[in-house]
C-alpha cells in the first residue's frame, strides 16, 4: 500500500484544498496500477490500496476528491463502504468497477443515492483506457 507519506508534495499554485487526490481500492493489484498510471497523465496524486482497512485509513488521513472502488473484494464488500462513505457525509466522486454481476454495480449507485452521496458512476471490468479517462475527467 501507497501511504499518505507517498504523494508527491504540491507545488506552485497547488493546495491539499484543490489538489486532485485518488484513493483507489480494489484486490486486484494490476487493476490498481493500470488506474493509477492513467490518473497521475491527468494529473491526479494517486494512493492504491488493495485492503478495505488501508482505503479507510487512507481515506480518514486525506480524503480524496475521486475514488475508484471494486465491488467485490475478500474483506468487505463495495455496498459496505458505499454506505461506509455515505456515513463519512463523502463528497468525493465515486467510480465504482466490477468484473461481476452488474447488478452490484446497481446495488452500490441506488444505496449511495439514498444515502446523498453526490457523484456515483460505474465501469465494468474490463475498463477501457477512454472509459476510464472519461470517468476521472
Amino acid at each position: 500500500m501507497m501511504t499518505i507519506k507517498d504523494v508527491p508534495v504540491l507545488n506552485g499554485a497547488e493546495t491539499l484544498a484543490t489538489a486532485k487526490r485518488l484513493l483507489i481500492v480494489d484486490d486486484e493489484r494490476a487493476f490498481g496500477e493500470f488506474v493509477s498510471e492513467v490518473a497521475v497523465d491527468l494529473g491526479f496524486d494517486v494512493i492504491i490500496t488493495d485492503k478495505a482497512s488501508d482505503f479507510m485509513s487512507s481515506y480518514d488521513e486525506a480524503p480524496p476528491t475521486n475514488i475508484v472502488l471494486d465491488m467485490v473484494m475478500p474483506e468487505i464488500d463495495g455496498v459496505e463502504l458505499i454506505s461506509w462513505l455515505a456515513n463519512k457525509k463523502c463528497t468525493a466522486k465515486i467510480i465504482i468497477v466490477t468484473g461481476y454481476n452488474p447488478r452490484y454495480i446497481e446495488l452500490a449507485e441506488d444505496l449511495g443515492g439514498a444515502k446523498g452521496l453526490p457523484d456515483i458512476i460505474s465501469l465494468t471490468k474490463p475498463v477501457s483506457l477512454s472509459d476510464l479517462r472519461a470517468a476521472l475527467s
